[in-house]
C-alpha cells in the first residue's frame, strides 16, 4: 500500500494550501485567537459543523439504528473514585520529556519519531532521492538543522525498525533510545521521560476531586444493569454514546488530529465470553477483505500490509474473535459510506506492550494523511475488566444471571465453619476467619481435609488477625466433598468497543 499522500483524483497534496483554504472559508479556527489562541483547542465554523452533523447522523444510522443499540448521553464530569477504579488515575499516561533550557515539554515518542524521520530524510537527500515533506510551521526551524548525511545501512535499518515499533515503547525504553541515538530538541539535551497523566482534574462543589471524562465508556459501564433490564435480560446487546471527551495532551499538534477537546462516538458491545465471543451476523461479512498490519509484522520492524478476509483472520487467530472481526468490517463499511478513500485505510493491531491496561486485543483503523498514518477509530476487546472492577468496588450487580436449560451438577470440596461455636471463641476475629475459610481454593480444601482427618485440626493463614494464623479443630470446621446443583448461571460479560474520533475523521 502506497504511503504517498495524494488528493482524491491522484494529484500531489499540499497541506498548506488546504489549511489556508479551510481557514478562509471558516471551517475551523483556533479558539480564543484574539488572545493568542490555545494549543489543542479549535472552534468549528458553519461548514464543518454541517459536515460533522451529517457524519454523526450517518454513524447513528449505520451503527445505533442498524444494530439496535441503546444510546446514552452521560455526564462529562466524572468522580475521582470512578476513574481510580477503572485504572485511569494510575495508567492513563503518556511519557514526557522536558527541555531544561527552554522549559518546553515534549511527548517522548513524538520527539524520537521526529528526529529519526528527519535523519532518514537527510539520508535520502544525501543519496539523491526525492523527499517530499509537509511539516508544521512550528517544526521547520528545529528540523532545518537536520543535515543531509548518508547513514550506514545497518543504522538506517535500525531507525526504520524503531519507527515501525514506536507506539510500543515504554518510558524506560524511550529513555534508552534518546540516550543511545543522541536525540535532542534542536541543539538541546532533554531530561529522561517521566509519566504524565492526561486527564483534566476539577472538583464537584466542595465534595471532592473529579475529572473531565477522557472517554464516554465508564458511564456506559455503570449503566449496564439498567440496560440489561431494559433489554429484558437478553444477551448480547450494545450501548452507544456520542459526546465530548477531554485529554490534556502534552504537546498538541497536527491541527485537528491531536487536540485537548474532541467529539467521540463509542460503542460497548456486551457479549458472553463462553463460546468464543461469536456474532450472530458474522457469516454475512466473513468474506470481506481488510488491509491489515498485524503485531507480528510490526514486532519484526516491518510495516507491510496484507489484504485478508476477516473470516480467515479470525480462523487463523490474527483477530481474536468474531465480534471484534464483525465490527472491524462494519467500521470499514462506515468509512466507505462517508467517502473515505479505501486505498488510504488500514487496520493496525496494537502490539502487546502497546495495548491499554484493559485490552485483550485491539485494532486501530488508520487513515493516511499528510502527517502519516493516523488512528481514527480504535476497536478493542476490553474483556470483562471494567465491569469486574466496578462491581468489586461498589457491589453493584454488573453481571448476567440466566436460568440454565439443564441443571449443572458440580462435585466440589465444601468447607463449613460452625458459626455458633466459632463466634464466641474468636469474637472480633470471627469474620476474618470465616472470610479466609470461604476464600480457600478447591486444591487447598482437599489438602486441608486430609490434615483434618489425620490430625484432627488444621492451621489456617489469616493475615487480617494479629496472630496471622489460627488453629481450627474438627468440632469447629467440616471439610467434605459434596455435589452442588446449580440452576442459574452467573457471568460478567466481555466488552467489544469501537471508539470513533470524529474530529480526526473529518480532518
Amino acid at each position: 500500500m502506497s504511503t504517498e499522500m495524494t488528493t482524491h483524483d491522484g494529484k500531489p497534496f499540499n497541506r498548506e494550501m488546504l489549511e489556508s483554504l479551510v481557514r478562509r472559508r471558516c471551517f475551523y479556527l483556533p479558539s480564543f485567537e484574539p488572545y493568542g489562541g490555545v494549543k489543542g483547542l479549535y472552534d468549528y465554523g458553519a461548514p464543518l459543523c454541517g459536515i460533522q452533523t451529517n457524519v454523526v447522523n450517518e454513524w447513528r444510522k449505520h451503527f445505533v439504528k442498524r444494530e439496535k443499540m441503546f444510546e446514552l448521553d452521560c455526564s462529562v464530569l466524572t468522580p475521582y473514585d470512578v476513574l481510580k477504579t477503572s485504572g485511569h488515575v494510575d495508567r492513563f499516561i503518556d511519557w514526557m520529556c522536558k527541555d531544561p533550557k527552554t522549559g518546553e515539554l515534549l511527548r517522548a515518542d513524538h520527539l524520537v519519531e521526529d528526529v529519526l524521520e528527519a535523519r532518514l530524510n537527510g539520508d535520502k537527500e544525501a543519496r539523491g532521492e526525492k523527499v517530499e515533506t509537509q511539516e508544521e510551521p512550528a517544526k521547520k526551524k528545529k528540523k532545518a538543522k537536520a543535515m543531509n548525511v548518508k547513514l550506514d545501512d545497518e543504522l538506517k535499518k535500525e531507525y526504520e525498525e524503531i519507527l515501525a515499533k514506536i507506539d510500543g515503547y515504554n518510558g524506560e525504553e524511550l529513555g534508552l533510545l534518546i540516550t543511545k541515538h543522541r536525540i535532542k530538541n534542536g541543539d538541546n539535551e532533554v531530561l529522561p521521560p517521566v509519566e504524565y497523566n492526561l486527564m483534566f482534574s476539577t472538583t464537584l462543589g466542595a465534595s471532592g476531586p473529579a475529572f473531565l471524562r477522557p472517554e464516554t465508556a465508564q458511564a456506559q459501564f455503570l449503566n449496564f444493569a439498567s440496560l440489561l433490564e431494559q433489554n429484558q435480560n437478553e444477551m448480547p446487546f450494545a450501548s452507544a454514546s456520542v459526546g465530548k471527551s477531554y485529554r490534556n495532551e502534552i504537546s498538541p499538534r497536527s491541527g485537528l488530529l491531536r487536540v485537548r477537546e474532541f467529539l467521540m462516538g463509542e460503542i460497548e458491545m456486551y457479549v458472553d465470553p463462553d463460546g468464543g465471543k461469536k456474532h450472530p451476523r458474522f457469516e454475512e461479512i466473513k468474506d470481506v477483505e481488510l488491509a491489515m498490519l498485524d503485531r507480528h509484522t510490526q514486532t519484526a520492524g516491518k510495516t507491510d500490509v496484507r489484504k485478508i478476509a476477516i473470516g480467515k483472520a479470525v480462523a487463523d487467530g490474527i483477530v481474536d474473535n468474531e465480534t471484534l472481526g464483525y465490527f472491524l468490517v462494519r467500521i470499514q463499511q462506515f468509512m466507505a459510506k462517508i467517502g473515505v478513500d479505501q486505498s488510504k485505510l488500514r487496520f493496525r493491531q496494537h502490539m502487546t506492550n502497546e495495548m491499554a491496561h484493559y485490552a485483550a486485543d485491539c485494532w486501530d483503523a488508520e487513515l493516511l494523511t499528510s502527517y502519516g498514518w493516523i488512528e481514527c477509530v480504535g476497536c478493542a476487546d476490553r474483556s470483562a475488566y471494567d465491569l469486574t472492577v466496578h462491581m468489586k468496588k461498589t457491589g453493584a450487580p454488573l453481571l448476567v444471571r440466566e436460568t440454565r436449560k439443564q441443571p449443572l451438577h458440580i462435585e466440589e470440596w465444601q468447607a463449613t465453619l460452625d458459626r455458633k461455636k466459632a463466634g464466641p471463641k474468636f469474637k472480633k476475629d470471627g469474620k476474618a476467619i470465616e472470610a479466609a475459610v470461604d476464600a480457600l481454593t478447591q486444591e487447598m480444601r482437599e489438602k486441608l481435609s486430609l490434615d483434618l482427618e489425620r490430625e484432627g485440626k488444621i492451621t489456617l493463614e489469616v493475615p487480617e488477625i494479629s496472630a496471622g494464623s489460627v488453629e481450627l479443630e474438627k468440632e469447629l470446621i467440616k471439610i467434605e466433598k459434596a455435589t452442588r446443583i446449580e440452576n442459574t448461571r452467573e457471568y460478567i460479560p466481555n466488552v467489544i468497543e469501537p471508539s470513533f474520533g470524529f474530529g480526526r475523521i473529518l480532518y
